[in-house]
């Protein structure tokens, strides 16, 4: 949700106190499937995420932790503690936050926002991002803002911050330096 915050904040405040803004695993431009934007991801996907926390949300995000770290996929070496971590995280908001969520991520529309992004910026993500996928978000996100930087982690899951924690860190430094 972090790179919405960002996207966001320059749509409303520009980059008068922004030097440069990064966006990891992020939604923007916009997840939902809509008539102006028919590559999103259906509306029955978003609901049956609502109802799968609504019916029973601990088991919901023990599975869902799989999928976020890419613990799912042959061989991963996603620790069991890094999906408890995860689903103790999940598991501190509320019901009515956690849905709330959902209806966010999904349905808000950053398109207008990219469009003020003026500094530099580094977009990540990875390629086999089962939550947030890459080609409409990620790869979309780094065509809409002008001059923006693309990179591509080859494997990484949505929680690529565990996976891939070491080149992210040297991506991010890097970029900051630059």
């Amino acid at each position: 949700m972090g790179g919405g915050e960002v996207a966001r904040y320059i749509g409303r405040y520009g980059t008068d106190s922004v030097a440069r803004a990064v966006l990891v695993s992020a939604v923007p431009p916009f997840l939902m499937k809509s008539a102006d934007n028919p590559q999103g991801v259906d509306r029955s996907v978003f609901d049956g995420i609502r109802a799968g926390i609504a019916a029973d949300r601990p088991q919901f995000f023990a599975e869902f932790g799989k999928a976020f770290t890419g613990a799912n996929r042959p061989g991963s070496k996603v620790s069991q503690g890094i999906l408890d971590w995860t689903l103790f995280l999940a598991l501190q908001a509320s019901l009515k936050g956690t849905l709330d969520c959902v209806d966010a991520f999904s349905e808000t529309d950053f398109r207008d926002d990219l469009q003020a992004f003026d500094v530099p910026t580094l977009v990540i993500h990875g390629d086999d991002d089962q939550i947030v996928p890459f080609e409409i978000s990620g790869k979309a996100s780094a065509a809409a803002i002008e001059g923006a930087q693309l990179k591509v982690y080859h494997g990484a899951p949505h929680g690529l911050y565990f996976t891939h924690k070491d080149q992210l860190n040297a991506d991010l430094l890097a970029f900051f330096r630059e």
